[in-house]
């Protein structure tokens, strides 16, 4: 987990230094907002906008290393960056550009992982929003992970207002239904 840390680490300071927003999203989040897990991969999001797409995936790539061979036109095409560090570790970039995408960013927050290690996050509502709309069998695990920790600090109407418009540019309103049912089965844990 150290390793991913100093790679998530390294990859924001290089971010920064080049004036682009990001926060992490991904498995090593649930470290700061639920219980943590293994993860074996750094996820992050950068925000591009509509039109600044490329200056961005050459940079990283200029840094670091394609999965794919046709990594740059998959990017640009489905608005994530598939690449690995020096020693192989995955690292999925997201390229930001919608409404939603510009809160995360502005409700990001630090957290030190590490005594020497400070990184940002997405806030835990914005995870919850995040991994539901990803709507797979692992982030149903972690919203529920996150529920049971954060419990009464979450700010719930701002999960569901921020989840609805995803859920339905998506065409599955069932979602909300889902982190509604989740919810309700976290309570009567308690």
């Amino acid at each position: 987990m150290t390793r991913l840390v100093k790679l998530a680490a390294e990859l924001q300071s290089f971010l920064d230094s080049n004036s682009w927003k990001n926060c992490l999203i991904g498995g090593l989040v649930l470290q700061r907002w639920g219980e943590p897990r293994l993860t074996k991969d750094v996820d992050m999001t950068v925000l591009t906008g509509f039109g600044r797409e490329e200056a961005l995936v050459d940079l990283l790539l200029s840094r670091y290393a394609g999965r794919r061979e046709d990594t740059r036109e998959f990017a640009l095409l489905n608005r994530v960056l598939l690449i690995k560090s020096d020693d192989g570790i995955g690292i999925d970039v997201a390229l930001g550009a919608l409404e939603f995408e510009e809160r995360v960013m502005q409700r990001a927050s630090d957290f030190n992982f590490l005594p020497d290690c400070r990184l940002r996050t997405c806030s835990a509502e914005d995870f919850v929003v995040m991994k539901a709309f990803a709507n797979r069998d692992q982030d149903w695990v972690d919203v529920e992970s996150v529920l049971i920790r954060q419990g009464e600090r979450l700010k719930w109407k701002q999960i569901v207002d921020e989840l609805k418009p995803l859920a339905e540019l998506k065409e599955s309103p069932d979602i909300v239904t889902h982190l509604e049912q989740v919810r309700r089965k976290v309570e009567k844990l308690k």
